[in-house]
């Protein structure tokens, strides 16, 4: 790791491949493009700490359900980047910047992720959240991996109620946040929490129920979409006087990018939804929507110009993070100019505007098939979907190789 620059109280860092590394590399990327998991597992044997092969063979452990290896796996690729740390980086000072569009630095991003997630998955969403903080720390004004999309679940997870809205009130002005759903949904959600603690005073505890109730009714009101699908995974049947209304129904319609965003957070939270308290709350604030639509409440008309004028198209970093979140009812929704690519697990969606600081070498390779020959002239002409097939019936195998030689 180097450091760049210093500048108005901010360190920018990078990591640096040496020679060594760039070659191996650059026997990584051929071994990909082979589509033999035996050449990367060859590969890993002779550079145990290689990064992007620890984190492609993780993907494969945990398609293959062995978490314990791919957990293993992730770490091993933290360690690695730890032993490479300038002696000024401080990840716990906020003031330490990686730059994204520097291919080094994105497998560094990724580990990072990857660990967040299965920390999550083990029941740890508060050291989860730490992590999806740190994340977002390293370059938050572009936030690569769109991390704002996941802290306020983490943040509910945890019940870390005032730490989400003070993050809110903090970054609303310049980063518009209640425009996104789930800060709109999770905002009003933890509002409602607060209320219902015990150490509250009633006076208190009153005026966060009406915010509480003010808040959830105007995020319904701006993102209706949001509510039929959200009963639906809570296995929640809506009244007559709810599916049957308009507002709910086919008027709720909305554009691709914006159906993503909802897609996401209806997939990602609806389990907090599901407990008894919530969801009576949740009826009393539909039933109150419907009557401020049926009044011709200013609000209603001004929601519906602004979903038409913005949510024309959702930017790469929400894309790549619908994939690192393999929600299906988000990824579902992806473009087609995103589905008919190739997406790598160790570098997905790449940034367009890329800063290399070296260059493979170029190459022609034929890759045989039984029926034909294909010629692969690029890394991205081949699916990660294509290596699982090719792994699967040597998982149990790459898995012995990997456990005898690394412990």
């Amino acid at each position: 790791m180097t450091l760049l620059e210093s500048r108005d109280g901010l360190q920018y860092f990078t990591f640096e491949h040496s020679r060594d590394y760039q070659q191996i590399q650059f026997k990584f990327l051929d071994s990909v493009e082979s589509m033999d998991p035996n050449n990367i597992v060859a590969l890993l044997q002779m550079n145990p700490y290689h990064i992007d092969s620890l984190l492609q063979l993780s993907d494969v452990c945990r398609i293959q359900e062995d978490q314990e290896m791919a957990r293993d796996l992730i770490e091993r690729a933290l360690y690695s980047f730890e032993c490479a740390f300038h002696p000024v980086c401080s990840l716990t000072s906020g003031t330490s910047r990686l730059d994204y569009l520097r291919p080094e630095n994105r497998a560094f991003y990724l580990a990072v992720y990857k660990h967040m997630m299965f920390l999550e998955r083990r029941g740890c969403p508060r050291t989860a959240l730490e992590y999806c903080r740190l994340i977002l720390s390293l370059d938050p004004d572009s936030d690569p991996l769109c991390m704002l999309l996941l802290i306020d679940f983490l943040s509910l997870r945890s019940r870390e109620y005032n730490f989400l809205l003070r993050l809110y009130q903090d970054w609303e002005v310049h980063r518009n946040l209640s425009q996104l759903p789930n800060f709109a949904f999770s905002v009003a959600l933890s509002h409602f929490h607060l209320s219902q603690e015990d150490q509250t005073e009633s006076e208190e505890r009153e005026r966060l129920k009406h915010k509480a109730d003010l808040l959830l009714q105007n995020a319904l009101i701006m993102f209706p979409g949001v509510l039929m699908p959200l009963l639906d995974l809570c296995t929640v049947q809506p009244d007559a006087a709810v599916s049957s209304h308009d507002f709910f129904g086919p008027r709720s319609q909305q554009s691709p990018a914006l159906a993503e965003l909802v897609s996401l957070y209806v997939g990602r939270t609806h389990t907090l939804w599901r407990e008894g308290g919530v969801l009576l709350w949740l009826e009393e604030c539909v039933r109150e929507v419907l009557r401020r639509v049926d009044t011709k409440d200013p609000l209603v008309e001004d929601c519906q110009n602004k979903r038409k004028q913005r949510y024309q198209s959702a930017p790469l970093n929400i894309h790549r993070h619908v994939i690192l979140s393999e929600i299906k009812e988000a990824t579902s929704t992806l473009p087609l100019e995103v589905t008919t690519q190739s997406v790598m697990g160790f570098d997905p969606l790449p940034p367009l505007d890329s800063v290399a600081s070296y260059t493979r070498p170029e190459r022609c390779r034929f890759l045989y098939s039984s029926h034909n020959i294909v010629k692969v002239g690029s890394l991205h002409t081949l699916r990660l979907e294509s290596l699982k097939l090719v792994f699967q019936p040597l998982h149990k195998c790459l898995v012995n190789l990997l456990r005898t030689d690394f412990r």
